[in-house]
């Protein structure tokens, strides 16, 4: 639902600048990658953030932000060690730098550098919503098994066989999709609420 007390909080601007660089970035992405990439719960933000920034949805913003605030923030990190001086720091980012892609759709990629300011700003704007976690955790639950039954191990999506790039032998790989849809809530989602509450509350953001 939008919030009707933040009508207009989000600037038009904004808003057609997200949708175009959308409408763009899914065929580029399907052609590059096939339709299964879009499992990906980076990918899935993107989806959802289309939704959130027309309503002005503070729980739509909340819920992508405890998915992929974090995340993100690793792949920018990842990303900058590489760039700047020449390794992987955590792993993530080989693809941005493999010349048999397509430049334009690794171009594309650094979505994951704009996205987390956009919900940074959307957030500062329209407060947080605490229920936001328990939303992500619903679509990681639906998600995450999507991928291990779609998806190839060579693709890794969600990291479900290769963790930070390292294969993942010990666990039968059912059982290791099921950690995962617990470790994902509690390792990164709730966490991130929390982080996100204490600083709405430090900075007398409204918290829903």
């Amino acid at each position: 639902m939008p919030d009707l007390a933040s009508r207009g909080a989000l600037p038009r601007w904004l808003k057609l600048s997200y949708t175009i660089w959308f409408l763009v970035w899914v065929p580029v992405y399907w052609i590059d990658n096939g339709p299964a990439n879009f499992l990906w719960l980076c990918d899935v933000a993107n989806f959802v953030l289309l939704a959130a920034i027309w309503l002005e949805s503070s729980l739509l913003f909340s819920s992508q932000a405890v998915s992929v605030l974090l995340i993100q923030f690793a792949w920018m990190i990842d990303f900058g060690t590489r760039l700047v001086a020449g390794f992987h720091a955590i792993g993530g980012t080989e693809y941005m730098f493999e010349p048999a892609r397509p430049l334009f759709g690794r171009l594309l990629s650094l979505f994951h550098v704009f996205v987390p300011i956009l919900l940074i700003y959307a957030l500062w704007r329209l407060g947080h919503d605490r229920r936001g976690w328990r939303l992500q955790t619903l679509i990681c639950w639906l998600v995450l098994p999507l991928s291990f039954w779609i998806g190839d191990p060579p693709d890794n999506l969600n990291w479900l066989w290769s963790p930070f790039g390292v294969e993942q032998i010990w666990l039968p790989p059912a059982a290791f999709l099921a950690i995962c849809m617990i470790a994902y809530p509690l390792v990164l989602y709730l966490p991130t609420d929390a982080l996100l509450a204490a600083w709405m509350r430090r900075t007398g953001r409204p918290i829903h």
